[in-house]
């Protein structure tokens, strides 16, 4: 469990440290890599939570989103059509979907904690 938050807490770090700038032309496949990057941590930590997790479901959906969502972002830039818009707004609802279920459970375990 302690493993995704040390990676985020690694990229950030790296992330101010580092002056890198990334160019414009690949704005569009990075904020669709961030939105799937935190779309399986927060689905990570949902399982967890739910006592369903399973590393190769965690592993594999990862590189799936980037894989598909990167796939939808290059078809797009080709024919023209911001396809990528489909993939921010499917991950960004399953983002908040996520954190208002962990959300949820966290009240529910705490509620139940404070009544024993």
């Amino acid at each position: 469990m302690w493993l995704p938050f040390l990676g985020l807490v690694v990229g950030i770090t790296l992330g101010l440290l580092t002056d890198i700038s990334i160019p414009e032309e690949y704005s569009n496949y990075l904020s669709i890599a961030v939105l799937a990057a935190l779309d399986t941590l927060f689905g990570g930590i949902r399982a967890h939570l739910q006592n369903i997790y399973d590393e190769k479901v965690f592993v594999s959906g990862f590189f799936f989103n980037i894989l598909l969502a990167a796939s939808l972002a290059f078809l797009g830039v080709h024919l023209g059509v911001d396809l990528y818009l489909a993939a921010v707004f499917a991950f960004g609802v399953r983002l908040f979907q996520n954190i208002a279920v962990i959300r949820r459970l966290l009240l529910t375990k705490w509620s139940t904690n404070k009544e024993k």
